[in-house]
C-alpha cells in the first residue's frame, strides 16, 4: 500500500535542542494515540496534558530514544514518523496556549493528526514497529493515558515482543465512584485495572492518594510491580498580572460533571443574589459540559435569578485561563473526589487563592496553603466566599501569605523520577510473561481518585 505524505512541522516550532538522555536508560515506545485525536480541541483535558507532557519530553530528545505509537481499530501498534509526532506536539502546544492567532498553529495540528490517524486506520507501521522491536536492546512500552488499557491482547503482544509495560495511572474513580462516571465505566474501568494488575511491569501514579486506591488490586502475582509516586507538573504561567478588580469574582475550573459539585455553587450563589442583589459577586463557570448534568445546565441556561452573577465561559484555551485565574479572588474547588487536582496547581502557581474540598489528593498538591471545607458544608462555603469578596480580607490575605512556602510541582522533577524507575527494571525476555492475578475487586473502603482539568 502507497504511503500517504505526512506534514513534518514548522522547524521553527521544534524543541531548541536535544535534553540529557538519562544514564542507563530503556528505547520508550509511547502511545500517543489520544494526542491523534486532540487535533481540534480547542484547549486540553487533564489526560491530554499528560501525553502532550511525554510527548513533548521524548521529543526533545534524539529520535532514537523513542518510538511514537499509536493503536489501531483492531488494536494492534503502529509506529509512527517521529517528526511529524514532534511537529503534532509542537502546533498543539502554540494552538492551546492560544499564542496563535489567526489559527495557523491550530490548522496545521488538525492536518498533522488527520494524516497520521489516515496512516494508522491503514495500518501503516506495523512492519517498521515490527523491526524496531526485534532489536536486542531494553525496551519499554509507555501507555499513560488509560485509552484502551482494558484490552490486553495488544499490550500482552507488546511485551511478548520483549517491552516493559509501565502504565500511568490517574483515578480509580469510576470504580470507586461509579455514580459519577457513565452506564459501564466501572466494569471497563475495573478491567484497565485488571489488566495493569496482570501485565504491568512497574506502574506510575500521580498521587499517594491513587496509590493507596490501586495497590488493593495488585495482590495476585508473586511478585506485584513497583508503584512509583511522581506527581504530575504544570507547565509554568507567564507571570505578572493587572491588580485585583473592584468587582469580586470567583472562578469554577474543570468540566462540568456531578463530581465537580458545581450543584453547591450554584444553590450558593442563586441565594446571595437573592440577598446581595446587584453586589452580589461574580462566578464564572470555566470548562467544557460533561455528561449526566442535566440539573447543572438547566440552571445555568434557565436560572433567571443567576443571569446577572454567573457566567458560563465554556472551554477556553489556557492563556485565557491564566487571565480569569489571575483577577479572581479564589479558585473554588468543590469536588467530591479528586486524584491530583491541576486547577489547583495552576491557581498556587499564579498566586491566586484555592477554597477547595477537603480531599486527600487536594492537600497533596495544596499542602497548608488553600482553605480546605467540607463538599457538602453549604454555611462553610457562604461564609469562605463572601469572606473572600471583601477587598481587605484576612483570610485570603493569610493564604497569600502561605504561598511564600509553596512550590509549583515541575515536570523535570516527574521525569525525575521516571528516569529512575526506567532506568530500574530489569530486562525483559521476549514471551515471558507474570502469573495472572485475580479478577479485579473494589474493597468496599477504597477511596476514589481522579485527575482534574478533565
Amino acid at each position: 500500500m502507497r504511503e500517504r505524505p505526512v506534514p513534518r512541522g514548522d522547524e521553527s516550532t521544534m524543541p531548541d535542542a536535544p535534553a540529557a538522555e538519562p544514564p542507563a536508560s530503556p528505547h520508550v515506545v509511547l502511545d500517543v494515540s489520544r494526542l491523534l485525536a486532540s487535533g481540534a480541541k480547542l484547549a486540553p483535558s487533564g489526560i491530554d496534558r499528560v501525553e502532550m507532557a511525554y510527548a513533548r519530553r521524548w521529543g526533545s530528545m534524539p529520535e532514537g530514544r523513542c518510538t511514537f505509537v499509536a493503536q489501531a481499530l483492531a488494536g494492534d501498534y503502529v509506529a509512527l514518523p517521529w517528526r511529524a509526532v514532534v511537529g503534532l506536539v509542537a502546533f498543539l502546544t502554540k494552538a492551546w496556549s492560544r499564542n496563535d492567532p489567526d489559527g495557523t498553529a491550530a490548522r496545521r495540528a488538525r492536518r498533522i493528526a488527520v494524516a497520521l490517524r489516515w496512516r494508522v486506520m491503514a495500518g501503516i507501521g506495523k512492519g517498521a514497529l515490527a523491526r524496531r522491536l526485534a532489536r536486542p536492546d531494553r525496551k519499554v512500552f509507555l501507555l499513560v493515558s488509560h485509552r484502551a488499557l482494558d484490552r490486553e491482547r495488544p499490550i500482552q503482544t507488546m511485551r511478548d515482543a520483549g517491552c516493559a509495560f509501565v502504565p500511568l495511572i490517574h483515578d480509580l474513580i469510576p470504580a470507586t465512584h461509579p455514580e459519577y462516571a457513565r452506564p459501564g465505566q466501572a466494569d471497563r474501568h475495573l478491567k484497565r485495572i485488571g489488566t495493569t494488575a496482570a501485565l504491568s511491569d512497574a506502574i506510575i501514579v500521580n498521587s499517594a492518594h491513587t496509590a493507596a486506591a490501586l495497590r488493593p488490586h495488585l495482590g495476585g502475582r508473586a511478585a506485584p510491580p513497583a508503584v512509583t509516586v511522581a506527581p504530575l507538573g504544570i507547565d509554568p504561567p507567564p507571570a505578572g498580572g493587572p491588580p485585583l478588580p473592584a468587582e469580586p469574582y470567583f472562578v469554577i475550573l474543570g468540566t462540568i460533571e456531578p463530581r465537580k459539585n458545581h450543584l453547591l455553587l450554584l444553590h450558593l450563589w442563586r441565594d446571595l443574589a437573592g440577598r446581595m442583589g446587584p453586589r452580589t459577586p461574580r462566578l464564572l463557570v470555566v470548562g467544557r459540559r460533561g455528561w449526566e448534568n442535566e440539573n447543572v445546565v438547566d440552571i445555568l441556561e434557565r436560572c433567571d435569578a443567576l443571569r446577572d452573577s454567573v457566567r458560563e465561559m465554556g472551554q477556553v484555551p489556557d492563556r485565557e485561563v491564566w487571565q480569569l485565574l489571575r483577577g479572581a479572588r479564589a479558585l473554588l474547588f468543590p469536588s467530591f473526589a479528586e486524584g491530583y487536582g491541576l486547577p489547583l496547581a495552576e491557581a498556587l502557581a499564579l498566586g491566586v487563592p484555592a477554597i477547595c474540598s477537603d480531599l486527600p489528593a487536594l492537600r497533596e498538591v495544596g499542602g497548608l496553603v488553600p482553605d480546605y471545607l467540607d463538599p457538602l458544608d453549604g454555611v462553610a462555603w457562604r461564609a469562605a466566599i463572601l469572606d473572600y469578596a471583601e477587598a481587605g480580607s484576612d483570610a485570603r490575605a493569610a493564604q497569600v501569605a502561605r504561598m511564600a512556602g509553596w512550590r509549583p510541582p515541575r515536570w523535570d522533577q516527574h521525569f525525575a523520577q521516571v528516569d529512575t524507575l526506567l532506568a530500574d527494571l530489569a530486562p525483559r525476555r521476549a514471551g515471558a510473561r507474570p502469573s495472572a492475578p485475580p479478577p479485579s475487586r473494589l474493597p468496599a473502603w477504597s477511596a476514589g481518585a481522579g485527575v482534574a482539568r478533565g
